[in-house]
């Protein structure tokens, strides 16, 4: 890969190898070498996620001191890595990840339990001669505060507090959220996996019949967030249906596509989307509040021969329920 250090054999070496560099080798002050600032514009790296936007190696550096601090003993289990991407576009990666914890400290979830946490994020990010000058990341929050013994909407309700009130609190990641970057999306050729996949997820929210029965293996296993795990098309259906009933007239939209469509290997794909539009709708999120949601998601799949057979979905809960909060009351 050009312009990337000769310890990188490719796209996914160079992604697991600096997680594991920055996480468990201990060595976040490499994060200025790989974080660094955009030199064709002098721009900082963006890094979004649900709760907002954050820019530059510094920031970062501040918020993985404040995270491991937080959970001491982290690790952070490299699933996989969907990219795509070459040396004149950039490359293009969706990063899995499987973490293990424990709450041994006080702090963001409340004072230490020390219980044993087991959670999963995905991180795409843009990256350019030994860089990465975009980032998109998604962790399972309803998965770690779940374990930990605390709700949701619990949660949402007590970041808020902790922010100084609705007035005062920080404002969740949403489609009017100012953002300077350099990204674009790179070009697809006509017929992929990941368009597939992307094609599937918006027949499923637009609310076409008999669409996962005729793309899922009958013996999908769903990851959902909040650490749950699901087996079966009648599960995948009343997953989708009760995101959908909490916002159905909202706006389901594809933000980037990835995927693995090499021959004799198993094909995969990972879509980054967006859902937007009012809670009007009752269910998982409660009673209709007219709040306007942003929902920032990201999944991976895996297709077999009959069809998608493992399918990981990861939204932050707290992040939604921390609007529905501030625009109710």
């Amino acid at each position: 890969m050009k312009g990337f250090d000769s310890q990188f054999k490719d796209l996914p070496d160079f992604i697991l190898k600096i997680t594991y560099q920055i996480w468990e080798n201990n060595d976040v002050e490499s994060i200025r070498k790989y974080y660094a600032d955009v030199p064709e514009v002098s721009l900082a790296t963006p890094t979004r996620s649900p709760s907002g936007v954050i820019y530059g190696a510094e920031t970062v550096i501040e918020a993985t001191l404040a995270s491991k601090k937080l959970f001491s003993d982290r690790t952070l289990l490299g699933e996989d890595v969907i990219w795509i991407g070459n040396d004149d576009e950039g490359y293009f990666s969706s990063h899995r990840i499987l973490s293990t914890a424990t709450h041994n400290k006080d702090g963001l979830y409340g004072k230490a339990t020390g219980k044993k946490l087991v959670y999963r994020g995905i991180a795409d990010c843009a990256c350019k001669k030994n860089q990465v000058y975009d980032e998109w990341l998604v962790r399972d929050q309803g998965a770690i505060v779940r374990q930990i013994g605390i709700d949701p909407k619990v949660f949402a309700y007590n970041l808020i507090m902790e922010e100084g009130g609705i007035d005062k609190a920080k404002q969740p990641f949403n489609n009017s959220t100012p953002i300077k970057s350099i990204y674009n999306p790179p070009k697809l050729p006509e017929s992929n996996t990941g368009k597939t996949y992307g094609n599937i997820l918006t027949k499923i929210m637009n609310g076409e019949k008999d669409v996962v029965e005729e793309n899922y293996d009958r013996a999908i296993q769903q990851y959902q967030p909040g650490g749950f795990i699901k087996y079966g098309t009648d599960e995948v259906i009343s997953f989708w249906n009760n995101l959908k009933s909490c916002f159905p007239n909202s706006r389901f939209n594809i933000e980037h596509i990835s995927f693995k469509d090499n021959n004799n290997e198993l094909k995969k794909a990972a879509i980054r989307w967006s859902l937007s539009g009012k809670h009007s709708g009752a269910g998982i999120f409660g009673s209709p509040s007219g709040a306007d949601v942003y929902v920032m998601g990201i999944n991976h799949a895996e297709f077999g021969s009959r069809g998608i057979k493992s399918e990981w979905v990861l939204y932050d809960e707290t992040m939604i329920w921390k609007q529905i909060l501030m625009q109710t009351g």
